[in-house]
């Protein structure tokens, strides 16, 4: 049951039900709603594409809010979470895995648990940041474009070349579980070695590539090599493709600078689907106008959504909308994690044992308990033990 209420910019759905939830973007799919309903909840909907500013988040949250799914282009400090506290809400929860936009400190300093959306994206983050390197060590932006400004006259020798993966180094930074799931499939679909950085060694990827190359050797085949680097400096000036994995943080943020850039070969590719501020997005466009043969794929922007000038021109670099997790069973996935959040939090659930593992929360009879709260030791929240 819907109705519309505050112009045609919010859908309420359920208008009986006993807690107030509100979520500032329509979400896909239809279960993480069926979720919220079953819990009595009455859920708010902003229908608006518009990111929504402070003011009109406070406006939304109102008198009254229980809980909140917000979303990863929103700012959510200490005030809002004042405003959520002074209005009895009782859980927010990101629709996203990653929490850098959330004053995790502010939310547990009022006792409101935190949410996000782990496991889901893993595999599909990754395949996107496969699909821009072969992009843009393939020229296929380039080359679309071409043909359909109707350029193309014939075949040439040498017409968009390109730059072969096969045998190559592939370089990642930072082997959480998108990167090495990144670093897996380049490894076995190009027969790639690795050089890879961490703050600490990769013990399961390294034994994975390891084993991977003794099966090459079974089959007369060069053997692939996998190795953990001193530092980040030691990956960039040996890969020949470098894909940014590292969490947002103060030091990560610029993580790749003019100075980092400048260590790089010169016909290198760099892929960014994590976070845009780990890049220096200025000396990225300074760099790739100072070398053509300089490959770049990005899903992630410095001032999202916003581009630093001169990036769009850029004829070697491949830019797509923050699209990494949007295939439907993850962005759907995704909502029903969050809704279950807060479904459970709302019901007096604890706390899933192993928010990693999430994939029992996307079957038929999902656990009683909250798939991840953040914050939940800090807050005592109990663990669910199956």
């Amino acid at each position: 049951m819907k109705h519309r209420k505050m112009g045609d910019r919010w859908t309420v759905n359920n208008p009986g039900g006993r807690y107030r939830v509100i979520v500032t973007k329509e979400l896909p799919g239809e279960r993480w709603l069926q979720i919220l309903i079953a819990a009595h909840c009455k859920v708010d909907v902003c229908s608006s594409t518009a990111i929504l500013g402070a003011g009109e988040i406070e406006s939304a949250i109102g008198k009254r809010c229980d809980g909140v799914i917000g979303q990863l282009t929103e700012d959510w400090n200490g005030t809002l979470f004042r405003s959520l506290k002074s209005a009895g809400c009782k859980v927010y929860s990101n629709y996203a895995v990653g929490f850098n936009n959330v004053d995790v400190g502010a939310a547990t300093k009022y006792g409101i648990p935190v949410g996000n959306t782990p496991g889901v994206l893993t595999q599909t983050t990754a395949e996107m940041a496969v699909a821009l390197t072969l992009a843009a060590a393939r020229r296929v932006v380039e080359a679309d474009a071409f043909m359909r400004a109707g350029k193309y006259e014939g075949w040439l020798p040498k017409l968009f070349l390109g730059k072969l993966l096969s045998r190559k180094i592939l370089g990642v930074i930072g082997t959480g579980r998108i990167g090495t799931a990144y670093a897996k499939i380049m490894v076995e679909a190009f027969k790639m070695s690795l050089i890879y950085y961490d703050i600490q060694k990769n013990r399961e990827l390294e034994n994975y590539i390891t084993m991977y190359g003794e099966f090459l050797r079974t089959q007369g085949e060069e053997q692939v090599t996998c190795q953990f680097a001193n530092s980040i400096e030691e990956v960039l000036s040996r890969a020949d493709v470098v894909s940014l994995h590292p969490v947002l943080n103060k030091t990560t943020h610029h993580l790749i600078n003019s100075a980092r850039l400048g260590l790089m070969k010169k016909e290198a590719i760099l892929i960014n689907a994590s976070r845009g501020p780990v890049i220096d997005e200025t000396a990225l466009v300074h760099h790739c106008k100072n070398n053509p043969e300089f490959r770049v794929g990005l899903d992630v922007y410095e001032d999202e959504p916003e581009m630093k000038r001169g990036l769009k021109g850029l004829r070697n670099a491949v830019i797509v909308p923050h699209i990494a997790s949007a295939t439907s069973w993850t962005r759907e996935g995704m909502a029903v994690l969050a809704a279950s959040n807060i479904a459970a939090i709302l019901r007096g659930f604890p706390v899933w044992h192993d928010p990693q593992n999430i994939s029992t929360f996307l079957g038929a009879d999902p656990p009683r308990a909250a798939p991840s709260i953040v914050n939940a030791r800090e807050l005592k929240i109990p663990i669910y033990n199956p």
